[in-house]
């Protein structure tokens, strides 16, 4: 933009209401629209019956996401998705990641509204507010609200688990133990690319039967275990590498050392500790989608935020690590590696 461009409202507006093209694709998400088409392409009539769609809403829905760039439209009318679509959008491939937007569109979008009083309390807007309990606590309560948490949690974790399966020299490594891993994406991913390493999940025990589903769905039964617990109180189980993915920005800044700190005293000489969230850039100017998860921790969360590089490397040498590296991974997510 030029100095003697002039100055017009529409990138205010189209930011300001970009909640409309987001529940448009959330909604189409809910609905198996990317799903349904993975099967081929469909007219509208078709493919408005086979997700329900009324015929008032029908048209503008799914030209709304050929416009978003997420389905296209042949010269006969026949709906298509794109390739980015069909391949992490429907629900049948292994390379969905549909579960996050899932639980976005069933929670999130929601407790979103209420962001103007969290700034202004600093307390949480979620089950929580209503609930008294603790998060993990309340939502395990519900199984179909855990359930959809669970599997959000693996469709955001999905890509992540291919980088690190690639970028990390999992070379004489023996055991890895993904800490408040969920259903395990990122330890499968390394048990798929490395046939000589077992893995596990140590995670709450509500978390564990749709971890076996998972796990089974995968055909990983055997190499890769679940171990229940809380990982405050219990002890960690034995492994030469531990991964805690998007753990530490659920916590305040004590309770992350407390983690990181039992983490190195768990492991081997020689072990590593793989921590990765969408850490913010140093400067915090730049990782717009990191400071967006840190304001929807002051949603979710008690005392959580996402935080920068240095700050995570400056803690992992706080509490002994001697070799202390930062990557970026993909999209707005880094990974550091702390080796003991």
């Amino acid at each position: 933009m030029s100095v003697n461009d002039p100055i017009t409202p529409e990138p205010l507006l189209q930011l300001g209401l970009g909640f409309m093209a987001s529940k448009t694709l959330l909604s189409a998400v809910e609905l198996g629209v990317f799903t349904v088409l993975a099967g081929g392409g469909r007219d509208r009539a078709s493919l408005a019956a086979e997700v329900g769609l009324h015929t008032r809403s029908s048209g503008d829905f799914l030209d709304a996401l050929v416009s978003l760039g997420v389905l296209t439209r042949d010269a006969d009318g026949v709906y298509a998705n794109t390739p980015a679509a069909d391949l992490f959008l429907d629900r049948a491939k292994p390379s969905y990641v549909g579960g996050i937007l899932e639980m976005a569109n069933a929670r999130l979008f929601g407790f979103w509204s209420n962001l103007t009083d969290a700034l202004r309390t600093g307390a949480q807007q979620n089950e929580v507010a209503r609930s008294g309990a603790p998060f993990f606590v309340t939502l395990s309560q519900d199984p179909v609200a855990w359930r959809n948490f669970l599997n959000g949690m693996n469709g955001v974790s999905t890509p992540l688990a291919g980088a690190l399966a690639a970028d990390f020299d999992w070379t004489g490594r023996r055991h890895v133990i993904d800490l408040g891993g969920a259903l395990g994406a990122v330890p499968a991913a390394v048990l798929r690319a490395n046939p000589d390493i077992t893995g596990a999940v140590f995670e709450l025990p509500p978390v564990q039967p749709v971890f076996e589903e998972f796990v089974a769905a995968h055909g990983l039964t055997g190499r890769l275990a679940f171990h229940g617990g809380d990982f405050f109180s219990d002890p960690l189980p034995e492994a030469d590498v531990y991964v805690m993915g998007q753990i530490l920005h659920d916590w305040n800044l004590e309770q992350r050392l407390v983690l990181l700190q039992k983490a190195y005293d768990a492991l081997p000489e020689g072990g590593t500790l793989i921590v990765y969230d969408a850490m913010i850039d140093d400067e915090r100017r730049h990782n717009t989608y990191g400071l967006m998860l840190s304001l929807n921790m002051l949603i979710d969360t008690e005392g959580g935020s996402e935080y920068t590089v240095a700050d995570a490397t400056g803690w992992l040498r706080t509490v002994g690590f001697a070799k202390v590296e930062a990557r970026h991974l993909t999209g707005g997510y880094s990974a550091v590696y702390a080796t003991k």
